[in-house]
């Protein structure tokens, strides 16, 4: 949206030449934190994008100097992300301590400007580009990155190709209507905006499948369902009132409803949303949610907003207190959420002992289909297993349990302790099942925290984490250590601990430091695909 300075600015800084390469030509778009620019790449000769983020004059310089570190910070972040329907980022410079974000140049308009050009899409089109949105969302949720601003202003359409692009990540928003961007404060577009962040919870990628929601109703119907004409009447849509789906989302009802549920531990993840929508793409109906599908809490987002939805470190702790409804009642579900987002990111107890593989144990029996089988009620566990994706394998471990690996790794038992491992046992994935501790998976972890150092050369960094699995009470305990030898280098542990069934099970994961994202990624996985004291 342009301001009266629109013409003063492109007067001064049109062939400007930033870091002595990017010369910029026009204005393309102005937020409520930057400027966006069309310019040229002078090294590579090609047309890019670039960011320039114009801080509010009333910001002191220490709440500046934090937002440009968070600005570049976050930009780094994204250049990570490396897929297709994700914004493309070039570059990151400085000049006269002024940041600049260098992206790719994407030749046509948003998805706004596609439905105000020629009206909603019909629900077969909708459906494909939710699904390709979900690809860039759970992307970027495993760099730690979370959108927070999704909504039809951030999604772009490539002109000729058709390609969804996911834009905008906090780095420059781009003003709409109701968009609140003042540094220290909200950060999104309250009608599309999930409400345990509406209520000071925190947020989580749940937070961000609820806005792809709204936004999918949006696409089929031409407006937020939640539109209204004030602010106030968008917050008490979103917080208060009935959730009511347009009738043109009909064909894709069992996707909208489960998306927007206001409790996000019902909400229903990513890998649920995707195999409704294979169905739907395959069968042109779309199946029901099943009755069990979650959030699955492993991923603990990196923050970089210093809003109401600050936390401190991985642990998650929201800073703000315990949020409340308008009506004065507690908000369960955004207290729920604000302690599952501190989740199961980073995996597993490595044990008090150290992590030193045993001899081979028995040969588990192996399937690249998850097991059908459905758990009795005392397991807790999916009654419809995910889809497990290429290079995994489900196995039945000897011990009762069941879980996916990656295709390469191998089962060895030492004493108590199960572990499936990579190849040279370099990453090992790790499974303990025992009795139940006086005081549950916390204090249990809070012992093996302070055994930590007798088992664990150079151990540091040790924290334990109280948080859910599941809808089971959990605790997350991680740390640093120096290896079982000088050859094998730092090494970083992360172990989830919870009961389930009368027993007390550890899931963990040991790595590299370098290699601890896949690790993670395995991880994950596993935790997804756990059912525990499965029937052979």
């Amino acid at each position: 949206m342009a301001s009266s300075s629109g013409a003063a600015d492109r007067a001064e800084d049109n062939g400007r030449l930033i870091a002595g390469r990017y010369r910029l030509l026009d204005r393309i778009g102005r937020g409520g934190m930057g400027v966006v620019w069309r310019a040229t790449d002078t090294l590579l000769a090609r047309q890019v994008a670039v960011k320039e983020l114009r801080l509010d004059a009333s910001l002191s310089e220490e709440e500046a100097a934090q937002l440009r570190e968070r600005t570049l910070r976050e930009a780094r972040t994204i250049a990570q992300i490396g897929h297709p329907h994700v914004i493309v980022v070039h570059d990151v410079v400085v000049q006269d301590e002024q940041p600049f974000i260098v992206i790719e140049l994407i030749e046509g308009g948003s998805l706004a400007d596609r439905i105000a050009a020629h009206g909603p899409l019909g629900p077969a089109e909708a459906a494909r580009l939710c699904r390709d949105l979900l690809g860039a969302l759970r992307a970027a949720h495993e760099q730690g990155v979370l959108h927070r601003d999704l909504k039809p202003g951030n999604v772009l359409l490539e002109t000729g190709t058709g390609r969804v692009v996911l834009t905008d990540f906090g780095i420059a928003q781009v003003a709409g209507s109701t968009t609140l961007t003042e540094y220290g404060s909200f950060v999104g577009s309250p009608e599309y905006t999930a409400p345990e962040r509406m209520s000071g919870g925190a947020a989580g990628p749940e937070s961000d499948l609820w806005s792809l929601g709204v936004l999918l109703c949006a696409a089929v119907s031409g407006e937020s369902p939640f539109r209204r004409d004030s602010l106030g009447g968008i917050l008490h849509a979103v917080l208060m009132e009935e959730v009511r789906p347009p009738v043109e989302a009909g064909p894709l009802l069992p996707l909208v409803r489960g998306l927007l549920d206001r409790d996000p531990l019902r909400r229903i993840d990513a890998a649920e949303a995707e195999r409704l929508l294979r169905a739907y793409a395959r069968t042109g109906v779309m199946p029901a949610v099943r009755p069990d599908a979650r959030v699955r809490r492993w991923f603990s987002p990196t923050r970089v907003d210093d809003g109401p939805e600050r936390v401190r470190g991985p642990g998650g702790r929201h800073d703000a207190g315990t949020p409340r409804h308008p009506s004065g009642k507690l908000v369960a579900a955004a207290t729920a959420a604000a302690v599952a987002a501190a989740g199961i990111s980073a995996a597993a107890l490595l044990m008090r002992k150290g992590d030193d593989p045993g001899k081979d144990g028995p040969s588990p029996s192996v399937s690249t289909v998850a097991p059908s089988a459905t758990p009795g009620p005392s397991t807790g566990g999916p009654t419809e297993p995910l889809p497990v994706p290429a290079g995994y394998r489900m196995v039945d471990d000897p011990a009762g349990f069941s879980l996916a690996v990656p295709d390469n790794y191998r089962r060895k038992l030492l004493a108590s302790r199960i572990f499936y491992m990579s190849p040279g046992d370099v990453i090992r994935l790790g499974v303990r099942e025992q009795k139940p501790v006086r005081g549950g998976p916390a204090a249990e972890q809070r012992r093996a925290h302070a055994e930590g150092p007798d088992g664990n050369p150079g151990y540091r960094d040790g924290k334990v984490t109280e948080t859910v699995y599941h809808g089971r009470p959990a605790a997350r305990w991680e740390f640093t250590w120096d290896g079982s030898s000088p050859a094998e280098g730092a090494r970083h542990t992360v172990d989830l601990c919870w009961e389930e069934g009368g027993r007390m099970y550890d899931l963990w994961v040991s790595a590299p430091v370098g290699r601890l994202r896949e690790a993670e990624r395995q991880f994950a996985m596993a935790l997804d695909t756990f059912v525990a004291g499965k029937t052979r």
